[in-house]
């Protein structure tokens, strides 16, 4: 059975080429193509496609809004297409937590030509969503983190040695938002990369940073590693750990995309396996791919403590399902539970009170 997909967009360009790259792929087709909300509404009921692609931004209804009604009403794969601006980074990042799985981009040189060039990208995350476990959702509220009950650490501030790293693809935003959100002032220092291109690592690193209890930015490197901070991979660049004395700092750069990811979480991974070793507590939450497996698995050798998402909370179990095939990880814990395992495992193997 081949993957239904259903296009809606305004531009009848990015309609054809859309549904010639979809239909060029053995496993999927196009089974309608929209230019607005309220004749993709009809189309739905018509076609009951698998996989729903939308533009950010389009007429007569309100992208978000026609999201927004879509997950509470019939909850479906829905993968956005984004322009590279401010405010489409903005609006695609409140998509992601209305329920959207995931987002591609449109080029910012010739449309018919730059969409082509995003063919095996397009095709992978259509398949992607096609997997997904969908649930409608609310959007969150600033100051809404610390509602379950976590472990009380035994110092009142955490030790600089400690670190957490984490690494997320396809569902990992509305993931690593919930993880963060439960996250108290004073956890490790936090290094973070998600699959997403440049131009939206800034905006998803504000976000969060307006909801969690923890200052959240994007990584430029060259940061002194602290406590209560989290660095985010940008999207142009792979994020590694690094040491300049006594401190952990974070690098950037731009080699080569790894498991076709720049940045990679296997580059991250690998960089805390030399030189955060045991002091460092690895977590794996949902994305396609096997991207982070073998670095989670270097992690573990060098004697890091390592968690996965399990399979019922991801939104794509690939990631974590590769890092517990290779046996790279301690613990399985569903998304929930994740930040109390975390912190659980830290206040009870040796954290100290900060070096002043």
């Amino acid at each position: 059975m081949k993957i239904k997909v259903l296009i809606v967009d305004d531009s009848a360009l990015i309609r054809s080429v859309m549904t010639e790259i979809i239909n060029n792929q053995p496993d999927m087709e196009v089974v309608g193509a929209a230019p607005d909300p309220l004749v993709a509404r009809e189309l739905i009921k018509q076609t009951n496609p698998d996989v729903l692609t939308l533009d950010v931004e389009m007429p007569k209804m309100d992208g978000l809004d026609f999201l927004e009604k879509l997950m509470r009403l019939r909850p479906m794969p829905v993968v956005m297409v984004s322009s590279l601006t401010e405010r489409g980074s903005e609006i695609t990042m409140r998509a992601l937590e209305l329920g959207a799985v995931d987002f591609v981009t449109k080029p910012k040189i010739s449309i018919q030509s730059g969409m082509r060039e995003y063919t095996d990208l397009i095709a992978d995350k259509i398949r992607a969503a096609s997997k997904a476990r969908v649930r409608a959702r609310t959007l969150p509220q600033a100051g809404a983190a610390g509602q379950a009950a976590l472990p009380q650490l035994r110092n009142p501030l955490m030790s600089s040695e400690k670190l957490i790293i984490i690494g997320a693809s396809t569902g990992g935003t509305e993931a690593i938002r919930e993880f963060l959100m439960q996250m108290p002032s004073d956890c490790p220092g936090i290094l973070i990369t998600q699959h997403m291109p440049e131009g939206f690592t800034k905006s998803f690193a504000k976000r969060l940073d307006s909801l969690c209890k923890i200052a959240v930015i994007e990584s430029q490197g060259n940061e002194r590693v602290l406590p209560g901070h989290a660095y985010i991979a940008p999207g142009h660049s792979h994020l590694t750990l690094a040491r300049s004395g006594a401190n952990y700092m974070t690098k950037i750069d731009q080699g080569e995309p790894v498991n076709r990811h720049r940045p990679s979480v296997d580059v991250l991974f690998r960089s805390a396996a030399q030189f955060a070793g045991k002091n460092a507590v690895g977590v794996i939450l949902t994305g396609m791919g096997k991207d982070g497996a073998a670095g989670m698995l270097e992690m573990k050798n060098a004697g890091a403590y390592n968690f996965a998402q399990d399979e019922a909370s991801c939104v794509v179990f690939g990631m974590p399902r590769e890092a517990i095939a290779v046996g790279a990880t301690h613990e399985v814990g569903a998304l929930q539970a994740l930040p109390g395992m975390v912190l659980g495992y830290l206040a009870t193997h040796g954290m100290r009170a900060l070096r002043v």
